[in-house]
């Protein structure tokens, strides 16, 4: 489950919740749009009158062109989703759809190289002295 803020109420929580599993099904198996590629919705978050939902994705390829051409191709497709939504969910307000990108992921992996980078230095640093310390023992 999508980590969620904690002022939403218990209900809330569900809704968005059950909204973000057909989500990815209807991504994954229905939408036939040419734009959007492999995305994954990392979390929704719904308003407390269900009037809007912000859906939150990732992509694998997170270029800025293909980046635009998905949020293009989903909101061109919102309707559509809405629609096959509302087959799937029964609830008295469907959410309108505000897609968003996600750049956790990707600014997550540049931090990981980073200090990948920041601790090869350093071993290359500590290195030479390592040698020294084994002669003295």
């Amino acid at each position: 489950m999508a980590k969620h803020s904690k002022t939403m109420p218990a209900r809330g929580l569900r809704v968005a919740d059950q909204i973000q599993r057909d989500l990815a099904e209807i991504l994954a198996y229905d939408l036939k749009d040419p734009r959007v590629g492999m995305v994954t919705v990392t979390e929704v978050q719904i308003t407390p009158d269900y009037a809007h939902a912000k859906v939150f994705f990732t992509m694998l390829k997170d270029s800025k062109e293909a980046v635009k051409n998905t949020v293009e191709g989903l909101g061109a497709a919102s309707g559509y989703i809405r629609g096959q939504l509302g087959k799937r969910l029964h609830i008295h307000t469907l959410p309108q759809l505000h897609f968003v990108y996600d750049s956790s992921t990707s600014r997550g992996m540049e931090m990981s190289l980073l200090i990948d980078k920041a601790n090869a230095v350093r071993a290359a640093d500590a290195e030479p002295d390592a040698p020294k310390d084994a002669d003295a023992e």
